[in-house]
């Protein structure tokens, strides 16, 4: 049984509850799961848990995103993306200069109201559950941060650009932000999500058109996982101490990467086994301090273990 992350790609048209049944059926596994939905009319990547691997995801949720978006220009529609009812058609006489203006004055962070028709949770409901029952919910302005915008092409009404955002930004809202801004509403038309922190499209699966095998060999084995994470080794004899729930203190770390207080770490055996994240309860820096004093002090509280035998 492989338990991992699989680098996804969703195609357009189906949701991403519908990717994960996909990998369900054809890895005969019921635990699947999303690092974070992707708008049905939109393809790209998207992060899948596999067993053990779903307990991984929250990880992958805080990582940054970059999209490719193509909007248009004077069209406001229900939902900010194309398969909404249209809401209003409006002239937009701007210049070039102007559309290009205003699209690099979101880089930064500003307040960004979700779309009304979102896979965002109100009182537990589905926005967009709610919003086909006639109920609009208006959620308050979320602090999102825009990192970067390049590659704008403008085709008259017609504009594309790649941005690179922070977790829970909409591209759809910032498109209509940016329509606002210009006095005549955007609608996105097209939505690609290119990468997922380290994840990019290049390695990304169709599992639709995928077998069982070529999606099992694909998942990435959890030993590889969040390598942007510290790491520590313990020795080998405290490894199933470990697996039981016992704390790390110094005396079970033969080897460490440098973190800091509070950071998350993985914690692997001397066989490169990943046994469990634990949260660091001391500076990398300071372990040293603690080896020369002789002080056999808690330094790891564990958070997750990860017992795969």
């Amino acid at each position: 049984m492989k338990h991992g992350i699989l680098v996804a790609y969703k195609p357009k048209g189906p949701t991403s509850h519908d990717v994960v049944d996909e990998v369900r059926k054809k890895l005969k596994t019921r635990k699947v799961g999303h690092g974070g939905t992707l708008d049905p009319f939109a393809c790209g990547v998207l992060i899948l848990g596999v067993n053990q691997g779903t307990r991984l995801l929250e990880f992958y949720k805080n990582l940054n995103k970059v999209y490719w978006v193509k909007m248009k220009l004077g069209l406001i529609t229900e939902t900010f993306d194309i398969t909404g009812e249209v809401v209003e058609e409006r002239e937009c006489n701007v210049t070039e200069e102007e559309i290009k203006e205003a699209i690099f004055s979101f880089v930064g962070e500003y307040d960004q109201v979700p779309p009304a028709y979102s896979a965002k949770k109100y009182r537990g409901e589905r926005l967009y559950k709610l919003a086909r029952e006639g109920k609009i919910i208006r959620l308050p302005p979320k602090r999102v941060k825009i990192f970067k915008i390049w590659d704008v092409v403008i085709e008259g009404k017609t504009v594309s650009f790649r941005v690179e955002v922070s977790p829970g930004t909409y591209v759809r809202s910032l498109c209509m932000d940016i329509g606002y801004r210009l006095g005549c509403g955007a609608t996105a038309v097209e939505l690609v999500r290119e990468s997922v922190g380290p994840h990019t499209l290049e390695e990304s699966l169709n599992v639709f058109e995928a077998s069982p095998e070529e999606i099992e060999n694909r998942v990435i084995p959890m030993e590889r996982c969040l390598e942007w994470l510290p790491r520590v080794v313990i020795f080998q004899d405290f490894s199933e101490r470990i697996l039981n729930g016992s704390q790390v203190f110094l005396e079970m770390l033969k080897e460490w990467d440098e973190f800091r207080k509070e950071d998350t770490v993985r914690v692997f055996d001397e066989e490169g086994n990943l046994l469990a994240l634990a949260e660091a309860e001391r500076n990398a820096s300071f372990l040293r301090t603690l080896k020369r004093q002789g002080r056999n002090e808690r330094v790891l509280k564990l958070k997750k273990v990860f017992n795969m035998r």
